[in-house]
């Protein structure tokens, strides 16, 4: 497994990034929206202790949903409509790295400004630039929204593999998918504008 620092593309913390319009504030009136409180936190923490060891595998899951579905894999396909493996491979690293960001980094304006850059990078801003891929300029924003439910139904199944109580599971499910959806958010200002 690559280090963070290892990732193609992955520059989270960089000067170079552009801040983040979304002001501390605003995330927390977020986390109020999605019921994220002190416990959620907390077991988000829990659910990437469990997720560490098994993020290959999960991208495994999430990769082969893409990939079953051709509407969805067309936005990493080359001009000959054939997925550029490359290009996958990059984001897929990058993907893992967003688990473990999600769960064991504190939410601050060095986060919000890594959320910012992914958000531009699924928008004709600067999809494609990072990895100099030449695959569809956008992933429309109903993706990106409906892509919640897999990415949220799916990780049960490996938070079940921590040896937590049911009970423990459904508390990390449940901030994980708190996170997710307020991920989205996040992701969707961009295609908002000033109506975000």
């Amino acid at each position: 497994m690559e280090t963070a620092g290892a990732i193609p593309g992955y520059d989270y913390g960089s000067a170079e990034l552009p801040r983040s319009p979304v002001s501390p504030e605003d995330l927390d009136l977020l986390k109020q929206t999605v019921l994220f409180d002190a416990e959620s936190e907390r077991h988000l923490r829990m659910a990437g202790e469990v997720l560490r060891d098994q993020v290959e595998d999960v991208l495994d899951v999430w990769y082969g949903f893409v990939a079953s579905h051709p509407h969805l894999v067309r936005y990493f396909a080359g001009p000959d409509g054939e997925p550029d493996g490359d290009y996958l491979a990059r984001v897929r690293a990058r993907f893992g790295q967003w688990i473990r960001d999600l769960c064991e980094r504190p939410w601050d304006e060095a986060w919000l400004d890594y959320q910012e850059e992914i958000a531009l990078r699924h928008t004709r801003e600067k999809k494609n630039q990072t990895d100099g891929a030449q695959a569809p300029d956008e992933i429309p924003l109903r993706y990106v929204v409906a892509f919640v439910y897999p990415i949220t139904a799916t990780v049960r199944e490996f938070l079940e593999k921590g040896g937590h109580t049911p009970d423990e599971v459904e508390a990390m499910h449940q901030a994980w998918f708190k996170a997710v959806t307020l991920t989205v958010v996040l992701w969707s200002r961009p295609y908002a504008g000033e109506s975000w």
